[in-house]
Parts: C-alpha cells; structure tokens; sequence
C-alpha cells in the first residue's frame, strides 16, 4: 500500500503531505521499512513486467 492514499486520524490530511507530527513520523517510518511503499503502482507493474521479461529471455537462452 502507498502512503499517498492515507488519511492521519490526527489532521485529516493525507499522509502524504506530512502537515503534522504524526503524518512526518508516519511516512518517515513507511520511507525506511519498505521502499516499495512509496512507488506508484504504475511503476511496480512496470517493474514486475521487466523481471518476467528478463525470466523469460533467461529460460529462453538456457533451452
């Protein structure tokens, strides 16, 4: 999940924009824990694509 969709329970601002404490301390933590979190879902599809074609090219030059 991204943090861009998120809604602190504190300032009802989306996460993303950090306008609070908690927003800041929220996404810092989700930055240094996963660094797919903060990638849109374009780009993880992109990079799935490229590691299935890379597979492929692989299995292709092994057979």
């Amino acid at each position: 999940m991204t943090y861009d969709r998120l809604v602190c329970a504190n300032c009802a601002a989306p996460v993303s924009e950090g306008r609070c404490p908690v927003c800041r301390a929220y996404r810092e933590r989700m930055q240094q824990e996963n660094f797919f979190a903060g990638l849109n879902p374009m780009a993880l599809i992109a990079l799935l694509a490229v590691l299935i074609a890379a597979v492929a090219l692989l299995a292709h030059q092994t057979a």
